[in-house]
């Protein structure tokens, strides 16, 4: 008998409305604990949005949403991390000092993680945020993110726009994340063709819904093609 899956995050009839726009049209979702979950579509199709109402940075118009069994909100400052796609450093702090200040505001950051990871990702802890290229500021965000003792990793586009080395020093860094199974990781992302490979189920949305959704494996399987190949199929 199959042993029933642990729900991590669990999201119901969800609608966000901006201004008058509705950004998400009723989005229903079940993540399951300990894998990699991708929200993956077009610009506008509400994936950020979404990923921001279940780490509790903006609250839903209407619709459930629990994460880790609560409703998001600083009740859950300590077991989630939040990957956000914009600058989020303060542009005088050196990398260190971004280290250091993560260090005395989260009492979950483990610095020795963040340190051995800065040092995977090549970046020298001396440099200004002001100074660092897109690729690597995406690289010490990951650090600041993964070294926190969180369950629930929450990830908006961490591979938008960088360079190939950044994304491939990120990548091994989430696949080395995921070896234990104890992380929940939910992601959004542009760059499937190289993230694919890390994904257990994924979110297909557009327009503020889902289109498809299913295991990773069975969806290769059902179309007998790539991710890659069916995104760019739903989607044009």
């Amino acid at each position: 008998m199959e042993a029933e899956k642990e729900i991590a995050v669990k999201v119901d009839k969800l609608r966000k409305k901006y201004y008058g726009d509705q950004v998400l049209k009723g989005v229903t979702l079940e993540i399951e604990a300990g894998k990699v979950t991708a929200l993956v579509g077009p610009n506008g199709s509400g994936k950020s949005t979404a990923l921001k109402v279940m780490a509790g940075l903006i609250r839903p118009s209407s619709g459930k949403v629990r994460a880790l069994g609560k409703k998001p909100g600083r009740k859950l400052n300590n077991e989630l991390a939040f990957f956000p796609e914009k600058n989020h450093l303060y542009n005088w702090m050196s990398i260190e000092k971004a280290i250091t200040f993560f260090n005395r505001q989260y009492s979950n950051f483990d610095l020795d993680k963040a340190e051995g990871i800065m040092y995977f990702m090549n970046l020298d802890p001396r440099l200004k945020i002001s100074n660092l290229s897109r690729g690597l500021l995406a690289r010490v965000k990951m650090v600041l993110t993964l070294a926190r003792r969180a369950p629930l990793l929450i990830m908006d586009e961490p591979l938008a726009g960088i360079d190939p080395q950044s994304r491939a020093k990120i990548l091994k860094s989430l696949d080395n994340e995921c070896q234990s199974g104890e992380k929940t990781i939910i992601l959004s992302t542009h760059e499937v063709f190289e993230a694919e490979k890390l994904f257990n189920y994924v979110f297909f949305m557009e327009d503020g819904k889902v289109k498809i959704e299913g295991s990773a494996d069975e969806l290769r399987a059902q179309y007998q093609e790539s991710i890659q190949d069916l995104a760019e199929e739903v989607f044009k």
